[in-house]
């Protein structure tokens, strides 16, 4: 399905919506399209339940034309107050299929080309975890990372809940998945741009920002540092940082569009839980810049 050439839908993004919060599942259900042909981009942390993710990726699927959504780490989380107690890829195969009865798109659909203003773009949810290269200054290993996290603190709750079974490590999963996501990357026309919808940046620049730099190593991969320029990247859309904000690397905008938590957001100026709209592009920054404590 893609929109009516010619449309005048909107493309929206969200992240980060923490639907186990009651204020932010407030928040979801106050969330509507502007027109009937809205697509909007979900890029991670719904929640961390089965039932939860279900609840808000259906109440928003009802609403849009379509919803496209990548998974973050606490939808990855086997939680010991989720009934579903998959783990690794059993668990994100799951909700891989649980999107598909709801008419989310997912990573592994094939890409929808958006055809509304401002396109045509190939809208691309991306799956790929971290490989803890994003390391301290300092530091040469992840051993000796999170022995430097260990020591300030701060330490990811992936370490206890995000398992990567069948694989030995979180890691070659994030290797897996990026060798697989670079190979159908490579095959969309050339002359299409891309919007890539990711739980991570694809470059480390977004994390230079955060308050304990040691919890980048829990952000991304050097593997796709150049992915914003092979693969015509119109704009990134990613979350987790908990910092919404536009940047720009290399002529290339950077969309970091999460809600939150409730004692993050009420922080900000402006209402909570707003989409951010990245096609027709306003070419130019909607959000402050904030540095939030991240998880």
């Amino acid at each position: 399905m893609t929109t009516r050439a010619g449309a005048p839908g909107k493309l929206w993004a969200i992240s980060d919506l923490h639907v186990g919060y009651e204020e932010n599942r407030a928040l979801v259900e106050r969330t509507r399209p502007e027109s009937d042909d809205d697509w909007l981009l979900v890029a991670g942390d719904v929640a961390e339940t089965v039932a939860d993710i279900r609840w808000a990726l259906g109440i928003l699927a009802d609403r849009f034309r379509r919803v496209v959504w990548a998974p973050g780490n606490h939808e990855l989380w086997t939680h010991p107050k989720d009934a579903v107690d998959l783990r690794g890829v059993a668990r994100y195969e799951h909700l891989v299929e649980m999107c598909r009865e709801l008419g989310v798109t997912t990573p592994e659909d094939p890409y929808p080309v958006w055809e509304g203003a401002g396109g045509p773009a190939v809208v691309a949810p991306l799956f790929l975890l971290y490989d803890y290269s994003f390391l301290p200054a300092g530091c040469a290993t992840k051993a000796e990372g999170l022995e430097y996290a260990q020591g300030t603190g701060v330490v990811c709750s992936d370490e206890y809940l995000l398992h990567p079974d069948p694989y030995p490590s979180r890691e070659d999963w994030c290797r897996a998945r990026v060798a697989e996501t670079e190979r159908r990357l490579a095959a969309i026309p050339a002359d299409l741009p891309t919007i890539p919808v990711n739980h991570y940046p694809l470059h480390r620049h977004p994390t230079d920002v955060l308050w304990y730099p040691e919890f980048a190593m829990w952000c991304g991969t050097s593997l796709t540092a150049d992915w914003h320029r092979r693969f015509r990247v119109e704009t990134m859309v990613y979350g987790h940082l908990h910092i919404p904000r536009t940047t720009w690397h290399e002529g290339v905008r950077f969309e970091e569009v999460s809600v939150g938590y409730p004692r993050e957001w009420r922080k900000r100026p402006g209402p909570p839980g707003q989409l951010r709209r990245i096609l027709p592009s306003t070419r130019a920054s909607a959000a402050p810049s904030h540095q939030e404590v991240t998880r």
